[in-house]
């Protein structure tokens, strides 16, 4: 099989993780669509690196957060420089939205933002029902770290969602 084929391969069986994580660490349709052209550059770039010994999931993740991270920190800096103007500002202010999204995962979306780049990953990675292990292999951590971090993570989301019921 080409490289090209195998590449297409990976990409349709998997495109699921990309815009798992794309969705993740980007809003606007506009950086959504850089994140998945940035990852999908960097998966091809790497596709001649990748040990069969490693489940290709666990390297798709390790790729695509990494770019992730580093599109966020990137996009970041220049959005704090600019201040965007919506022409239908106005009217979305004066509009009363419909919320698509329950009460529930608006929380959990919210307290998400709330964490930084690299723990945004954890979780997500968590939330995905990822072992400690593969967790730790994507993230180059050791599984303990995984663990404690997790553990803090949720302690103090914990606090968090009881000082806001106050």
């Amino acid at each position: 099989m080409s490289k090209k084929d195998t590449f297409i391969d990976i990409i349709k069986k998997h495109k699921g993780i990309l815009y798992k994580v794309i969705k993740m660490y980007c809003v606007d349709d506009n950086d959504k669509k850089d994140l998945e052209q940035e990852i999908l550059i960097q998966i091809w770039k790497s596709l001649k690196t990748y040990n069969n010994d490693y489940a290709i999931t666990t390297w798709l993740y390790r790729i695509s957060i990494n770019v992730a991270i580093s599109h966020y920190r990137k996009t970041f800096k220049a959005k704090r420089k600019t201040v965007r103007l919506d022409t239908g500002l106005i009217e979305y202010m004066a509009a009363p939205q419909a919320s698509e999204d329950s009460y529930e995962q608006e929380q959990l979306r919210q307290l998400l933002n709330g964490l930084n780049e690299f723990d945004k990953a954890l979780i997500f990675l968590y939330l995905e029902d990822k072992d400690y292990e593969v967790i730790a292999a994507v993230l180059g951590i050791t599984k303990t770290n995984v663990a404690t971090k997790i553990s803090r993570i949720k302690n103090r989301w914990k606090q968090e969602l009881s000082s806001s019921k106050k």
